[in-house]
């Protein structure tokens, strides 16, 4: 069973400046709370027991988050503001365990990844990368899905979704023998990163959720550095994929890069609408400015 997941949270997140540069880009709120709670959330949801926080110092506003504040706490009780007290000391369940391992200096995804080596052992485990919110739909947690077909198939998989044809060189894009289905996976025959309009063999781009063999792990050992001198996390599952097979998992919900101001700002008014509470109200907020 998949019970571990890896966060990388140490980057800089200068696509986000000037908002990152004393707020780690996580920490910035979507509706009502941090962008990386919807990721904790959705890896929960999924049955992870273990997130294992990849940081650096100065993220400790992220671990502070998931940790408790007693003195909150004792105020929100005295106050008899119950809601939020059950807001804050319920953000993850009590079986979930979420650690911290440092990134020393920033050496790529790969590096990253293999920072939390010791805490892995032996075990598969998932990378969530916490710029990307997945906004599953109804009864569907692409996520639970990856992990049920990984446990099925026992090959890796990578998350992936459909991009306009005319966008896929702006994207690591993979390339399979067949377009799985919404919900499906099909097995890779590699990543291609940006190709040219026209030659791709797909518009499938990966979207930044995996599930990786512990194997992984001492491939990335020996990743040589890459792409902008680091070690890259696509290298090593290239190298993997010499010894077994890595399936594309097309997803069925919606995706948000909440590392760019506008993609962060579309998840600001889809989440925004679909809140319990505000919902409504955003709706008709949006419908008087004619911004729908």
């Amino acid at each position: 069973m998949i019970k571990k997941a890896i966060l990388p949270v140490a980057g800089l997140g200068t696509r986000f400046l000037p908002a990152s540069k004393a707020i780690p880009k996580e920490m910035v709120t979507v509706v009502d709370r941090p962008a990386i709670e919807y990721v904790v959330r959705e890896a929960v949801a999924a049955g992870i027991e273990q997130i294992i926080l990849v940081t650096h110092s100065s993220k400790a506003s992220i671990e502070n988050h998931f940790d408790r504040n007693f003195e909150l706490e004792h105020s929100l009780k005295q106050k008899n503001k119950l809601d939020l007290l059950a807001e804050i000391t319920n953000i993850v369940p009590e079986h979930v365990s979420i650690i911290s391992v440092r990134q020393p200096e920033p050496l790529g995804l790969g590096h990253a990844v293999l920072c939390a080596k010791d805490v892995i052992g032996e075990d598969d485990f998932v990378v969530l990368l916490p710029d990307v919110l997945v906004k599953n739909q109804v009864h569907h947690n692409d996520l639970t899905n990856m992990i049920k077909r990984y446990e099925e198939s026992n090959a890796a998989q990578i998350m992936v979704e459909s991009v306009p044809d005319h966008l896929v060189d702006q994207y690591g894009i993979v390339d399979v023998a067949s377009i799985p289905s919404e919900g499906q996976s099909e097995v890779m025959r590699g990543i291609v990163e940006k190709p040219a309009i026209g030659i791709a063999s797909s518009n499938l781009s990966v979207i930044g959720r995996y599930i990786l063999p512990a194997r992984i792990m001492q491939l990335l050992e020996k990743t040589p550095r890459g792409a902008g001198n680091e070690i890259q996390l696509t290298d090593a599952i290239a190298m993997l994929q010499k010894e077994a097979n890595i399936e594309a998992y097309r997803m069925q919900g919606q995706t948000f890069d909440c590392g760019s101001k506008l993609g962060y700002l579309k998840a600001v008014l889809h989440y925004g609408v679909d809140h319990p509470v505000l919902g409504d109200e955003f709706k008709s907020m949006i419908k008087a400015l004619d911004l729908s």
